[in-house]
């Protein structure tokens, strides 16, 4: 997964994905090659989030469509980073339903918003995203939480983007991924705590009511 800074090195090969896109939409194979390596990465690591071990064959089932319907794109490489993740989004959901998972909400999903914290725990919770342990526990977070965390931090997707993918209102995707980050923090403080034998009467996980 993606370390902290990863959305701003992506939204910055933006122009060269969009380049790329405009020439594979008049034939050029080679330049549909260079659109899949800038956002292959971001879109694995999102469906990762959502249907684990089974990322891989989602990805390539939504490559699938993608390529079948790329004439039909219209945007920039952002847009497209944006309609690429809405494509696997939908494979993710077909594949859950014919596994048939249910994500289910947790009480802390009935919490009131908190106010803002400090910064640094928001940085803390995007750093520590490029750990395996951290992909585990958002997967524990609520569907809304973890998949605005997702598409924000792992794919580079903006709000308003990130709004367009979920059929959300960006205010409800800029809450969703402040809570998720905020919890995703508050836990691995929780197991790094833990790990060091200080004893933590709070939750242990982020499916527990405070």
């Amino acid at each position: 997964m993606g370390q902290g800074r990863e959305p701003r090195r992506q939204q910055a090969r933006d122009g060269e994905l969009g380049a790329a896109v405009a020439r594979a939409q008049d034939g050029d194979e080679s330049a549909f090659a260079v659109a899949y390596r800038i956002v292959q990465p971001g879109l694995l690591g999102y469906l990762r989030g959502l249907v684990g071990e089974d990322a891989e064959d989602v990805a390539s089932d939504a490559w699938l469509e993608i390529a079948r319907d790329l004439g039909r794109f219209k945007g920039d490489g952002a847009g497209f980073r944006g309609w690429t993740a809405t494509i696997a989004r939908h494979r993710a959901l077909d594949h859950l339903r014919r596994q048939r998972v249910r994500a289910r909400g947790t009480a802390l999903e009935q919490d009131v918003l908190e106010l803002p914290g400090p910064h640094s725990t928001y940085e803390q919770a995007l750093e520590s995203l490029s750990t395996e342990r951290a992909l585990a526990l958002l997967r524990g977070l609520p569907r809304d939480q973890a998949e605005a965390v997702l598409l924000r931090v792992v794919v580079g997707l903006d709000g308003p983007a990130v709004a367009r993918v979920l059929g959300k209102r960006p205010g409800a995707v800029r809450t969703a991924a402040y809570r998720g980050l905020k919890r995703l923090a508050r836990q691995l403080g929780a197991q790094d705590a833990a790990d060091a034998g200080v004893t933590d009467d709070g939750p242990r996980t982020l499916g527990e009511s405070k």
